[in-house]
């Protein structure tokens, strides 16, 4: 399952940024498929990203939502809302172990051998305050003269869109050297202090601070897919907390808010059928049976 999942965060990778033209043009793609946006965080900005982040496509409806409420225009771009309520409601969280690039890069990051460290739980809260102050509250309230608000956390934060089109953007365009300021070089700190400890702790960007992981984590406990965990069976060996990417204690209950249905806990780490998914309330029959150990 795990060589599988490898695969597919590749191929989502690849998908994500497939404009292969832009060494050449040095722009950042606006063709037509810009207006879908991709499940993972994937920076807009980026040249070679071929579709929209839907966290940089949420903050821009709340900071458009005060002048198209002015204007009379009352549709509130409930394409990108309904884009993630509907991947919310159906999987969960599970994009982000699947479909996300920044995710599969702080995977591979982790593999340097190091010690390894454990965050406080109270820390993987804070992704819920950046998405409403950052993503929500911000742009909403902070406007310009016009009404318009600021993408915050795409803006003064996100280290993704730093690494992914900041930089790239620097070396591609040589005159935007000079236009930089203490903005980019606070988000070049918050990349460079993510880079050190992804070595160090598992997942921490989407742990600590991704509002999109946030969202998604709202739609655990009620999503077609759910993960389900068989008290009778658990012996508590603690092994699907040790080979979580997210660092997940699976015994203490399933579907918990940083659970991305990575399914690694089913597949290579539980040895006594104490873990199974349903879809929809079908239980897959590998769930349904106490699995019988030699």
């Amino acid at each position: 399952m795990l060589d599988i999942r490898r695969w597919i965060q590749i191929l989502a990778t690849v998908l994500s940024n497939a404009w292969l033209l832009f060494p050449f043009t040095k722009t950042i793609y606006q063709g037509k498929l810009k207006s879908v946006c991709v499940p993972g965080l994937n920076c807009y900005s980026c040249p070679a990203a071929v579709g929209s982040c839907p966290l940089g496509a949420i903050q821009t409806f709340f900071a458009d939502l005060r002048p198209s409420f002015a204007s009379g225009q009352y549709h509130l771009g409930l394409y990108v809302i309904g884009f993630l309520g509907i991947i919310g409601s159906l999987v969960g969280r599970m994009p982000c172990a699947w479909a996300c690039p920044f995710g599969f890069m702080q995977e591979l990051i982790h593999k340097i051998p190091s010690p390894k460290i454990e965050i406080p739980r109270i820390m993987t809260w804070v992704k819920y305050a950046a998405l409403v102050f950052l993503v929500i509250l911000l742009p909403i309230f902070v406007v310009d003269f016009f009404g318009y608000g600021e993408n915050w956390f795409c803006k003064f934060v996100c280290p993704a869109g730093t690494l992914q089109a900041g930089l790239p953007m620097i070396y591609l365009q040589p005159q935007l050297r000079g236009l930089l300021g203490t903005i980019f070089t606070v988000k070049l700190i918050i990349l460079a202090v993510f880079l050190v400890a992804m070595v160090f702790i598992r997942r921490p960007f989407c742990r600590i601070l991704c509002p999109l992981g946030a969202i998604y984590s709202l739609f655990n406990k009620a999503s077609l897919f759910r993960m389900m965990h068989h008290p009778d069976r658990c012996v508590l060996c603690k092994q699907c907390y040790r080979h979580c990417p997210m660092g997940v204690r699976f015994y203490e209950g399933a579907n918990q808010k940083d659970c991305i249905r990575c399914l690694q806990c089913l597949r290579t780490s539980c040895k006594f059928g104490a873990i199974s998914y349903e879809v929809g309330g079908a239980l897959p029959e590998a769930g349904k049976q106490p699995v019988k150990q030699s």
